[in-house]
């Protein structure tokens, strides 16, 4: 999900923190979250273990969150947070969009390998509230649809239904990741870059020259 913007996390509403060891709380608790639903899944999961692993007490827990329905969405929306900003930090120096896919592609199958629960939260997620698993991606979307409009503007792609681009892109990713970067680790990362590097530069169609030699 190569993008090249951030946007902020910062939590609103009645459990939002009102100070920074606040803050930290609610950070570890979501931490302790992604890891517990992560390992157990979601239905197997209890507060208690989500508390047990945050260090602090069930109460701590309710002062930020009104039960787990709605910590799995907070802990989705703040992940989809977290990997636009690691994606954005990645590309902002590319020179064109070619550049910054191919930057983003490598920056998402690392995260995803570094942090491998990410993809079983957002699964359990489809399977409690849809509306969280669509909240993830249509964030990422609306997102990228900007800095793919943009670069058609600059010259940098061909125009183009650049909505249906968005989410052909997105599941490219999404499947590069299971396969490369979660089930298996047996192809280097610079060579799945440069696959798909070539597959942007040049698609699939053989040129002339390749097709009458």
């Amino acid at each position: 999900m190569p993008i090249g913007h951030a946007d902020a996390a910062a939590p609103s509403g009645p459990g939002a923190p009102k100070t920074a060891r606040g803050a930290r709380t609610r950070a570890r608790i979501l931490k302790a979250a992604e890891s517990t639903f992560g390992s157990l899944g979601y239905h197997r999961a209890g507060v208690s273990d989500i508390t047990r692993d945050a260090g602090v007490a069930q109460g701590t827990f309710y002062n930020y969150f009104a039960g787990k329905e709605e910590i799995l969405r907070e802990l989705v929306r703040d992940m989809g947070h977290q990997v636009r900003a690691r994606l954005a930090a990645e590309v902002v120096h590319a020179r064109d969009r070619l550049e910054a896919e191919e930057k983003g592609l490598r920056a998402f199958l690392e995260y995803l390998h570094d942090n491998p629960y990410l993809y079983r939260v957002l699964q359990e997620a489809q399977f409690v509230d849809e509306s969280i698993y669509r909240e993830y991606y249509e964030a990422f979307g609306r997102g990228y649809l900007r800095m793919l409009a943009d670069a058609t503007r600059k010259g940098e792609i061909r125009s183009g239904n650049n909505e249906v681009r968005v989410w052909a892109l997105m599941g490219m990713a999404n499947f590069l990741g299971l396969r490369y970067a979660l089930w298996d680790d047996d192809v280097p990362f610079d060579d799945i870059v440069a696959t798909i590097s070539d597959l942007f530069r040049h698609g699939l169609a053989m040129d002339g020259q390749e097709r009458n030699p």
